[in-house]
């Protein structure tokens, strides 16, 4: 597949693509690009998702700020933080919510918890998934280094798919076995779980939407990822993509949004001219920023945020 091959390439070719990502997401200073490290803040509310520990780990979980934001390294056993709605405002609608970062990091504040408490605010029970990650050098000096591009968790010469099997998916099922097994208590509709992701954790829904006959989201969000085409099943969910024409990682391919179509099944596509990549809840002085704001409008339009009649 041209697309797959060129995507290769162009990781290939940015020395410290992690970097690159995380430069282009923020509008800090040059003093906050240094990575620091710091505590494993307080995750309040954080579940255990019981899929076990990650096979063959060795590096513990560590996290460390940069561009005014948190991030998680080293996953090993993954969570689910629930961000609840005020009873007298919720919807019963509920979104699983997947930060992006390569499957090296989490972006769990500009692609989680930020996202999550507007979600609640809006009366959207929201859920953010820390989930395994692949291994990285324990040290964050070591880590901070320019290296080559990130692994990736995709097959081999597909670095965009994610395995049906991999440790991502099972977090990603077990996301939502838990909370439809706590819908009556947490106020949620069993049937209207969505599932938005960024970067890595777009393409981590997308698969386990085409592949997983578990999870099954009602929705999906599908946040600056790769557009290219896949066979799209009849019962597919809606579907809603935002990303940047100047992302610097991801191909001018739209087979995503055709194949979509050709399926007959909804999608709704938002292409921002400036923007670059994981721009997430940031607030920039970009048209991106107003993602989110089209987002809510799109679930509105869908019912999300009303009580199902």
């Amino acid at each position: 597949m041209k697309y797959v091959s060129d995507f290769g390439r162009r990781l290939a070719s940015l020395a410290g693509a992690l970097a690159l990502i995380c430069a282009v997401a923020s509008p800090a200073s040059a003093q906050d690009n240094k990575m620091v490290a710091i505590e494993i803040p307080a995750q309040p509310g954080a579940l255990p998702l019981n899929t076990g520990a990650l096979p063959g780990a060795t590096a513990p979980e560590s996290w460390h700020r940069q561009y005014g934001s948190v991030f998680a390294r080293n996953v090993t056993e993954a969570t689910l933080t629930p961000f609840l709605p005020d009873p007298a405002k919720a919807t019963g609608a509920a979104v699983i919510i997947a930060p992006g970062g390569g499957f090296r990091t989490l972006s769990m504040e500009n692609e989680g918890w930020d996202m999550a408490r507007q979600m609640a605010d809006r009366g959207v029970a929201a859920f953010v998934l820390k989930y395994r990650l692949n291994q990285t050098p324990a040290s964050l000096e070591e880590f901070s280094r320019p290296a080559g591009p990130p692994p990736s968790a995709g097959s081999p010469g597909r670095p965009w798919v994610v395995p049906a099997d991999s440790p991502q998916i099972a977090d990603v099922n077990a996301a939502f076995a838990l909370v439809r097994a706590n819908a009556a208590k947490w106020g949620i509709d069993a049937d209207r779980i969505g599932m938005v992701g960024f970067s890595a954790g777009a393409r981590l829904t997308l698969w386990t939407t085409l592949q997983s006959a578990e999870a099954k989201p009602a929705f999906i969000g599908y946040v600056y990822a790769p557009l290219t085409a896949v066979e799209v099943p009849a019962d597919a969910p809606p579907m809603f993509v935002a990303l940047a024409a100047d992302d610097p990682l991801i191909e001018p391919d739209f087979g995503l949004i055709t194949a979509w179509r050709a399926a007959k099944r909804p999608v709704e596509l938002h292409l921002y001219e400036k923007g670059g990549h994981g721009f997430g809840m940031y607030q920039k002085p970009t048209t991106s920023t107003g993602w989110f704001d089209a987002f809510v409008r799109w679930i509105d339009m869908r019912g999300y945020l009303k009580p199902k009649a």
